[in-house]
């Protein structure tokens, strides 16, 4: 298939790599310095777009997609405001989207034991749940975009945890509340642990990346699967096919 590459920093390098391997052609690639590839007839011919750039400028860089009629995966993460919206239009048939915080297979399957432990949970509740995500230096959005999806799927699992907040100095979160702290360190792709904490000892969960590999591995599978696709879709719709609920 055609693929474009909106974005072209490291994961944009290891995309291409990977959809290359897979035997994709990389038809247009579009960074800052060039924009007005998106009115290229190149940029036109592709099956799907996968865009990974920054938050500030990833609402107009679908709505680009939406104009060419290139169905898009956006990795781009702390842009969510602006879902709604890109939702709505793919409903009236105006373009075609999968956003996900996170690609990666094994972060998906992470997900999937965070709802179960979470519903389990609920019969003992004398256990606390709080999360830490540690990311390279580079990322500037805090939490995570996986960080925020992992708690709101706790959330909707939770019968005791009602919102997520960041540690603030001098600030005691109110018990219905999941804590997310976040580490930025040297160059780690993704480290994201949900504990579960008592008096008696303490549950914890981990999902630690290896490389930014799997990510972008996962990224050219959605823009497989979305190029035979229209309107708004998920990373779950996806791996919902082989992960359980």
């Amino acid at each position: 298939m055609k693929i474009a590459l909106i974005g072209y920093g490291k994961m944009g390098h290891i995309i291409e790599k990977i959809a290359r391997e897979r035997g994709h052609e990389i038809v247009s690639i579009i960074d800052e310095h060039n924009p007005e590839e998106f009115d290229s007839p190149a940029f036109a011919s592709a099956d799907a777009a996968i865009e990974f750039t920054i938050p500030s400028s990833a609402a107009a860089n679908v709505e680009k997609c939406f104009e060419k009629g290139v169905p898009v995966v956006s990795g781009t993460t702390a842009w969510t405001d602006r879902l709604p919206e890109m939702k709505d239009r793919c409903d009236k048939g105006e373009g075609t989207l999968l956003w996900a915080s996170n690609f990666s297979v094994g972060v998906n399957i992470f997900k999937a034991l965070n709802r179960y432990l979470t519903r389990m949970m609920n019969a003992f509740p004398q256990y606390t749940p709080r999360m830490v995500e540690t990311h390279h230096v580079h990322k500037l959005d805090h939490p995570s975009g996986t960080a925020v999806t992992l708690a709101e799927e706790l959330i909707e699992e939770s019968k005791s945890i009602n919102r997520w907040a960041e540690p603030a100095e001098g600030v005691t979160l109110d018990a219905d509340t999941l804590e997310i702290d976040y580490i930025r360190s040297g160059e780690v792709p993704g480290i994201h642990t949900i504990e579960w904490d008592s008096a008696q000892d303490t549950i914890s969960i981990t999902h630690s990346a290896k490389s930014r590999e799997g990510f972008a591995m996962g990224a050219v599978l959605a823009a497989e699967w979305l190029s035979s696709k229209k309107g708004f879709h998920t990373i779950d719709e996806m791996f919902g096919e082989i992960i359980p609920s």
